[in-house]
């Protein structure tokens, strides 16, 4: 009986020193836990002061640093898709891709941006892309269409958007009469440009440009040996129209 209640005693004190040997590594984990958590948010490696940039040609890698409105946070607290987000409401950028891992290249951008197709001259000078989206213009690039308007009441934006059948229908002329660069754009009568034979013509807002060019070369050639046209109407070509300088004798 003896024998029997002593190892009932050491089976005892055996789960005792169990159960404090669990409680001591869990606390030491625990510790270790937030030891590792308090260094991760503490340590200055793990708040970003600068980025990786890839993609950028004309956008500047500080623009698209203060775009990203990430200096200063912790990687811990950045969303990618917020980042994203930003950084593709810059009218220049097209794409964005953001990527957050771990020091010292904690985030990572790579941006697509949008090619000019033309220059857009409305009290100030802008770039439009293929699909009208008008930008900041950050050089002087060789060779680009320029489009003028005129008389306009306000500056253009940072950010509007041109028609796409204007942009088209600009392109078209262009890709038509390479010699011609640059156009002009009325709100009310669309494209135009000034012929050397002395007078302006205008092309509507840009579609169905080519049947707009067969009908203008034909018109000309019927009527230029009696008149001096002062405009040319092409906006629609089913019936299009003209103003008159002189009748020639």
């Amino acid at each position: 009986m003896r024998r029997s209640g002593e190892g009932v005693a050491r089976r005892r004190r055996v789960s005792i020193w169990q159960v404090l040997n669990w409680r001591v590594v869990s606390a030491l984990l625990v510790l270790g836990f937030g030891f590792v958590l308090y260094l991760f948010l503490s340590l200055e490696a793990f708040y970003v002061s600068s980025v990786a940039i890839g993609g950028e040609k004309f956008v500047t890698r500080e623009e698209i640093f203060r775009y990203s409105d990430v200096a200063r946070q912790h990687v811990f607290w950045i969303d990618p898709a917020e980042v994203t987000e930003r950084l593709e409401q810059v009218p220049n950028i097209a794409d964005a891709t953001v990527l957050v891992g771990w020091p010292p290249n904690a985030v990572q951008i790579i941006v697509v941006e949008r090619e000019p197709a033309l220059i857009w001259e409305q009290q100030i000078r802008v770039w439009v892309d293929v699909n009208g989206i008008v930008m900041m213009q950050r050089e002087d690039i060789e060779g680009l269409l320029r489009i003028v308007v005129p008389d306009a009441a306000e500056p253009i934006s940072v950010g509007q958007q041109i028609p796409q059948t204007v942009v088209e229908g600009a392109l078209a002329l262009r890709y038509r009469y390479p010699n011609i660069d640059v156009l002009l754009y009325d709100s009310m009568k669309g494209l135009g440009y000034h012929d050397g034979r002395g007078w302006t013509v205008w092309f509507g807002t840009g579609e169905d440009m080519d049947t707009k060019l067969r009908v203008y070369n034909a018109l000309v050639a019927e009527i230029v040996s009696q008149v001096q046209p002062g405009e040319i109407i092409m906006s629609d070509p089913d019936r299009p129209y003209y103003t008159v300088l002189w009748r020639n004798s």
